[in-house]
């Protein structure tokens, strides 16, 4: 096992030593460099392979708890969970609940916040409004199983779904709630999927540690006649989803 030290230009880079070390290690895992027989090697190993001290190692280590990447079981050692990721298909007909069935028996969404504000220059390039239109904006939830799977942010025309908040929070589904607006079917015009690191809202929401990946997928669905009908910035917990592209 070769000792990796970070850099002295990490060290500076004001991101904690212990959120570097959570990452490496969960780039470990992925690449199949770290847990033989799903079991992390002690921290004693861990420590010196990158270069830090033990209670760096420990923080880390208990922040991938926390998440549910690792099981620590006392006097045994830890563990990786071998939970396999849910598949999240981005297509023409993106939907979360038929994305996902077969793979989680209980799917749902749930309504965080909600507001109607003006229509940001992005905002309304999106939905083909002028700027300053207003905009219902919603915060929501997704989970599969009782797991937080996604956190999203929509945004819809206020003139034409007028009162969207309430029938999301009466259906828990933006396609149930548009089909009381008259939508019947809409169509995925756009995707653009990025990755960072999740931010307070989202580490509070899908239930992760600091220093956790979510993966950022920003999109616009349109209607039958092609009007855009909204726009969504959806960010979903890396460790437990991965999306996948069909055309």
């Amino acid at each position: 096992m070769t000792k990796t030290e970070p850099s002295d230009m990490e060290r500076r880079s004001g991101v904690a030593l212990w959120r570097q070390i959570a990452d490496r290690i969960r780039q470990g895992i992925a690449a199949g460099t770290l847990g033989e027989d799903d079991r992390l090697p002690p921290e004693l190993v861990l420590s010196e392979r990158f270069g830090v001290n033990r209670h760096t190692v420990r923080a880390a280590i208990s922040a991938l708890v926390q998440e549910g990447v690792l099981r620590a079981e006392q006097g045994r050692g830890t563990f990786i969970e071998r939970r396999q990721r849910l598949t999240y298909p981005i297509s023409a007909r993106t939907r979360f609940s038929a994305g996902l069935e077969g793979q989680a028996r209980d799917r749902r969404g749930s309504l965080l916040a909600h507001a109607t504000e003006p229509a940001k220059a992005r905002v309304a390039e999106a939905l083909d409004l002028a700027e300053g239109a207003p905009v219902i904006r919603l915060e929501t939830l997704s989970e599969a199983d009782g797991r937080p799977v996604s956190r999203a942010a929509s945004w819809f025309d206020a003139k034409r779904f007028a009162g969207f908040e309430a029938a999301f929070a009466d259906t828990g589904s933006i396609t149930l709630a548009l089909k009381r607006f008259g939508v019947d079917d809409y169509f995925r015009k756009s995707t653009l999927v990025s990755a960072r690191h999740a931010d307070a809202a989202d580490l509070a929401d899908l239930k992760l540690s600091p220093g956790a990946i979510v993966l950022v997928a920003v999109a616009v669905n349109v209607d039958t006649d092609g009007r855009p009908i909204q726009f969504a910035e959806t960010r979903f917990a890396a460790d437990r989803v991965e999306l996948t592209v069909q055309s």
